[in-house]
């Protein structure tokens, strides 16, 4: 399947009102991440390349019940301004314009999004308001909204990815997981000729089979959760706290 089928971006006007008459695409997923650095081996794309690509597998599993938003690239990464490249908004740019396509999903019918989110700097500004945004959809929307926000990295337990992986830890910055993945869903970004100059040399354990098992679980237990919220299944994920360590992804 190509992903312009599932993608909104490429369908024109008339195509989508009959897929919506259709009753396709009732849930969409609005993937999050960031363009910075990550060391002196990937790229830059990494974070929204993998939450982009990640739901991607997931809109394809479950097509035609979810459409994928165009993806927000730019997020929130001031922590790694001190590299050439690195992209960055205010947290308060970030937050309108997650909240605002949120909404205009909403007001096209679509009420059930999961935020999908790949950079660690994003995490805490919607951690502290999104609460206040489904009470806000709640209002207007009669409490038939159903929105949330995780980190693709939140459906994997430390068991799976010990079981997998060398090194402890993860998503780390351009260690071992994220590089791992890189070398399964899009081998170009990674200069592996160039790990050795690095600051952690965690990488060079990575590898694409690890980055394969660690995608299928990823997918996996995304797929679980819009499943969930296709079903009307409450949201009975941990509820985030604020309390996240100052090293980002």
């Amino acid at each position: 399947m190509k992903t312009n089928e599932f993608r909104v971006e490429n369908f024109t006007r008339r195509e989508f009102r009959h897929a919506r008459e259709a009753g396709k695409f009732g849930t969409a997923i609005i993937a999050t991440g960031s363009i910075e650095q990550h060391l002196e081996h990937l790229a830059m794309v990494q974070d929204i390349a993998s939450s982009t690509r990640i739901a991607e597998l997931v809109a394809e599993r479950l097509y035609p019940e979810v459409v994928l938003a165009v993806p927000i690239n730019v997020g929130i990464a001031e922590h790694h301004m001190h590299s050439v490249g690195t992209l960055t908004v205010k947290p308060q740019t970030w937050l309108a314009v997650v909240y605002d396509t949120v909404e205009t999903l909403v007001r096209h019918g679509i009420k059930r999004v999961l935020i999908l989110n790949g950079h660690g700097g994003n995490r805490r500004p919607i951690y502290g308001i999104i609460n206040q945004w489904e009470k806000y959809f709640d209002r207007e929307h009669g409490g038939e909204v159903d929105l949330r926000f995780h980190n693709y990295w939140d459906v994997l337990s430390h068991e799976v990815v010990d079981s997998i992986q060398s090194g402890p830890g993860f998503p780390s910055h351009a260690k071992e997981f994220e590089t791992s993945i890189a070398l399964h869903l899009f081998p170009d970004n990674v200069r592996c000729e160039d790990i050795p100059y690095s600051e952690d040399v965690g990488a060079s354990s990575a590898t694409a089979e690890k980055g394969e098992k660690l995608s299928e679980a990823i997918v996996d237990g995304v797929a679980d959760i819009v499943t969930g919220m296709i079903a009307g299944q409450p949201d009975e994920s941990p509820k985030p706290h604020l309390n996240i360590p100052k090293r980002q992804t």
